[in-house]
């Protein structure tokens, strides 16, 4: 068994592939997978899949999530089965998750729920934001209605095998908002005739760090950051009519990115206006924030201390975004990390390769959630 899941991975990693575009990763997956009998093999959208295996009574619906797609990043390992896609590599992990529910699928497909049915998600385009809605919204899943949902994340920074739980948001909303500001062209020699958006930016970046710095206003953790700006063109022999921002707003909490939204909205409404300009506000890759139901993280709990497994409860969210945050806000849900290692690099570096070390834990502890809730349900 162990042999089989470590060479799927590998062949997931050699082999990876963009957001939207995972068609020769998800025919991996089912060919895989259907060696084990699912009870029911169901394509969500052009890549999406979902494994079921049915119980012989009425039960809970239990579903765990792994994510399909890679990332735009050119990989720099030395390993026999690095990346043959150009520019295109598993740097987060998602081979290794692939992986585990994979694992998971074996043992499920000899230990069968007694009652009520388990699902095995494998979802596209986690990357981009877009994925879980997408399958959120696709009418066969709308039949599911799962009353728990899993997912784990391994971490690189934290001692192999340790599971990290955090009741409440587990990892932050993020979204990225873009400013398109319009005036008027005109002549370097006479930007009087024109109306130029110079002054704008610069009075709106100037608002926008100060709200950043504003402790009192949110409940917790907020951060925005100006990842990139165009003014006009280069012509010097213009003043320019156009500008356009783009500015990554981060929240722990889904209220506290709601206010920081609103407040930066305002800022932009606000100078634009004095500045006699035209605005456009935009949004995309909006995750909101992944919050834990705190029932599902005590059965994560408990099946960690039945294997014996190092838990570790964090004191804030982490930074970054996951969009299983748009299951947690529908269903009674769980997010946890699994430590990957202290000399791990860190994920989306170029260098990043799954501790096929961990993926046994990663099963072992999905099977005894599972049998914690459909053997004994």
């Amino acid at each position: 068994m162990k042999q089989k899941i470590i060479k799927l991975r590998r062949e997931l990693h050699q082999h990876p592939e963009l957001s939207n575009f995972e068609y020769n990763t998800s025919e991996r997956i089912i060919n895989f997978i259907k060696k084990y009998n699912p009870d029911e093999i169901i394509q969500l959208g052009e890549t999406g899949v979902l494994f079921v295996f049915k119980g012989n009574e009425n039960g809970k619906a239990l579903l765990f999530r792994s994510e399909l797609d890679a990332l735009p990043i050119k990989e720099m390992t030395e390993v026999e089965y690095q990346s043959v896609n150009n520019n295109v590599s598993h740097a987060c992990g998602h081979d290794g998750h692939m992986a585990i529910l994979a694992g998971l699928a074996q043992k499920i497909s000899i230990d069968r729920p007694t009652k009520g049915n388990v699902f095995l998600l494998f979802q596209p385009a986690e990357e981009v934001e877009q994925g879980a809605l997408d399958v959120l919204n696709n009418s066969k899943f709308k039949t599911i209605n799962p009353d728990y949902m899993f997912a784990l994340h391994n971490v690189p920074g934290f001692k192999k095998h340790r599971i990290l739980l955090k009741k409440g948001s587990f990892a932050s909303g993020s979204k990225g908002m873009t400013v398109k500001l319009r005036g008027k062209t005109a002549h370097a020699s006479e930007p009087e005739n024109g109306i130029s958006p110079a002054d704008a930016i610069s009075q709106i970046i100037n608002k926008l760090h100060s709200l950043r710095e504003n402790k009192t206003l949110f409940s917790d953790f907020i951060l925005l950051t100006i990842i990139h700006i165009q003014l006009g063109e280069i012509s010097f022999g213009t003043s320019p009519g156009f500008a356009e921002m783009r500015i990554t707003l981060r929240a722990f909490e889904n209220e506290d990115m709601d206010l920081l939204t609103n407040q930066c909205e305002k800022i932009i409404h606000e100078i634009s206006s004095s500045e006699k300009l035209s605005y456009e506000i935009s949004y995309n890759e909006v995750f909101p924030a992944t919050v834990n139901n705190d029932q599902c993280v005590d059965m994560v709990e408990q099946s960690a201390k039945q294997l014996g497994l190092e838990l570790e409860y964090l004191k804030t969210p982490f930074k970054w975004s996951e969009d299983f945050g748009y299951f947690s806000e529908k269903y009674k849900a769980c997010y946890f990390g699994l430590g990957s290692g202290f000399n791990q690099p860190q994920l989306h570096n170029p260098d990043f390769d799954f501790p096929e070390d961990i993926i046994k834990t990663g099963i072992e502890l999905f099977y005894t959630i599972y049998k914690s809730i459909l053997k004994h349900d």
